[in-house]
């Protein structure tokens, strides 16, 4: 609702208490009224996510519209206001960058041809160089995976390497699984017609032709033996550990502004 602080005929008597209040520094929120886009409101409610950054301020985090004109550069285009995407609607190229993301990055163990906001926010971030924060985003789904009443072996690679990181005479196990890697026939999957494709190739943005050969800066994953001095804060992508005699901690980096 929004408040009447006009003066009329009705309203004497109330005189002194509207001067008051449109003097007042909340009138602003009392008075202010935006036309409320319905759908923009049910996407900001259905992607909220509470974070706290450096400071310890607490903020709101959503995802809206922006999300469907990003992907809609791509070659993506949806008559629904739906937070969930599908892969095979995006030419080859762009399905390759998706398919790899999921594959490799996301908590997810089923439905690979769909992928959530959370993906999309992903991926657009990466294609026009904007920063998003990786670590957090694995970090979060590795503590909601604590909570589940339905866990699984979810990010084992990452885990592993702060395993290794942290105790370097591990036990020889007679359990252990080679990990899989993604093969040469992904591509000629990525090229086979698909259901919602419209068969326009799309073609990369300019933030991803970038010929700069890629750094051979070795990984800012730290780690350090108990008798070192603690390491300094890392704001590196990458998940940071610390060392401890008795347990293996893994900690998610802080998030970035963006």
């Amino acid at each position: 609702m929004v408040a009447f602080l006009e003066k009329s005929m009705r309203s004497a008597g109330f005189h002194q208490i509207i001067d008051f209040l449109n003097r007042s520094h909340i009138c602003y929120a009392l008075t202010k009224k935006p036309e409320v886009c319905v759908s923009f409101i049910k996407q900001f409610w259905r992607s909220a996510e509470a974070s706290t950054d450096d400071n310890g301020e607490v903020k709101i985090n959503a995802t809206i519209d922006e999300i469907f004109e990003q992907l809609a550069l791509m070659g993506y285009h949806t008559d629904s206001d739906k937070l969930t995407f599908q892969k095979g609607a995006f030419s080859p190229q762009w399905r390759f960058l998706i398919h790899n993301i999921l594959h490799c990055l996301s908590p997810k163990k089923t439905a690979w041809e769909q992928f959530s906001s959370n993906i999309a926010a992903a991926v657009i971030c990466l294609a026009t160089n904007r920063k998003f924060n990786f670590s957090r985003m694995i970090f979060k789904h590795m503590v909601s995976n604590i909570s589940s009443p339905h866990k699984f072996l979810m990010y084992p690679r990452f885990i592993q390497i702060c395993l290794d990181m942290q105790r370097h005479q591990l036990q020889q196990h007679t359990r252990i699984y080679p990990v899989p890697s993604l093969s040469m026939k992904v591509f000629n999957n990525m090229k086979r017609p698909t259901k919602g494709f419209s068969g326009q190739e799309v073609a990369l943005f300019p933030t991803m032709l970038d010929v700069t050969e890629p750094s051979t800066s070795p990984s800012r994953i730290t780690s350090s033996p108990s008798h070192s001095p603690a390491p300094s804060t890392s704001h590196s992508p990458e998940p940071s550990t610390q060392h401890s005699p008795n347990n293996t901690t893994a900690a998610a980096s802080q998030p970035s502004p963006t």
